[in-house]
This record gives C-alpha cells, sequence and structure tokens, in this order.
C-alpha cells in the first residue's frame, strides 16, 4: 500500500508540476489566438491557429512589419491582429493606396508584397507620437485599422505573431518582411 501511495504521490507532483508551468507560459511568454475575419489575407485567413509571442516586447519595441495582437483602442475587450507599418515620430503617408513613411532618414516608400490586391484607401498623412503605432491589415480593403480609429498606444499590444500552427499543412514560423530597397 505505502509503494502505492507513493507512486500516486509522484503522478500528482508530476501533473501539478507540468500544469504550473503550463499556466506560466501561457500567462507571461505565448498565448494562442485564432484569427477571425479577412482582414489578414492572404497572410492569415479566418481559423488560423497563431502562437503569439508576449516576452519579446518586453526587451524591444515592435519593429515596422511585424504581425502583432493588439487590444482594439476603443474597446480593450476586444483582440485585433494587424502588421506595424508606422512606429513612435514618424509620420504615414498613404497617396493612391502607396504607403510611405517618414522619419529623420527621409521619406521611404514602403514595398509591400504581403498585401492583397490594389488598396482604395483615401490619401492621408498621420503623424505618430510617442509610443504609438500605425497598423494596418494585410487586406486593405477590407480591414479596419488605425486609418478608421488612428494609432495603436504601446501600452495595448499583447506581443507579435511567431507562429502558425493551424491548419497543419500551413504551419509555419513568421518574421517582420525587410523593407529595404
Amino acid at each position: 500500500m505505502k509503494k502505492f501511495l507513493w507512486s500516486l504521490f509522484e503522478m500528482i507532483e508530476t501533473v501539478a508540476i507540468a500544469v504550473v508551468a503550463v499556466l506560466l507560459v501561457r500567462s507571461f511568454v505565448t498565448q494562442p489566438f485564432l484569427v477571425s475575419g479577412a482582414s489578414m489575407e492572404p497572410t492569415f485567413n479566418n481559423g488560423n491557429y497563431l502562437l503569439i509571442d508576449e516576452l519579446t516586447y518586453n526587451f524591444r519595441p515592435p519593429e515596422r512589419g511585424e504581425v502583432i495582437v493588439f487590444r482594439y483602442p476603443n474597446d480593450t475587450s476586444t483582440y485585433f491582429i494587424k502588421r506595424v507599418i508606422g512606429l513612435p515620430g514618424e509620420t504615414v503617408i498613404i497617396t493612391q493606396g502607396t504607403v510611405s513613411v517618414k522619419n529623420q532618414h527621409g521619406v521611404e516608400v514602403l514595398r509591400e508584397p504581403y498585401v492583397m490586391g490594389q488598396a482604395t484607401s483615401p490619401n492621408m498623412q498621420r503623424t505618430l507620437g510617442k509610443g504609438e503605432y500605425f497598423v494596418m491589415g494585410d487586406n486593405r480593403n477590407f480591414s479596419f485599422d488605425s486609418r478608421s480609429w488612428g494609432p495603436v498606444p504601446s501600452k495595448d499590444i499583447v506581443g507579435m505573431v511567431r507562429f502558425r500552427l493551424w491548419p497543419l499543412n500551413e504551419a509555419m514560423a513568421f518574421s517582420a518582411p525587410r523593407y529595404s530597397p
């Protein structure tokens, strides 16, 4: 009987350690995210299951081109997924669907091979303040983003997309595109 109780104790201890480890990772390192909608097509489709890295932005700020998950600024109980286009202190300029960014290095027209179709958004210009990010969906004609409601404050950013886990035939890791000519 003593051997049985000792084995049971070891099994309970192993399960408890595993549960605590999963809870810690889920709370502070990574969390799952289910894509809902078409705003990020063709990069992510409705129903894709992603893993979000919540740790990296504790050590560095978001970079242009990274796909992030954040709390919608007008309702922080809602989560969105979009691509970072403009960084703090920059001016985002949209002219006839072409996106440019003006910063201390000059004006750079972004080459965006991930964008679906030709964007028909109205011309606009937006200068970002400290801790503000301009985000847009890859499916520009069907994306509710910073063009409509303004920049995302850094405090609302949850993390960046690192992996697509579902569907299995499309499972892969993600990184930010390079914009330099």
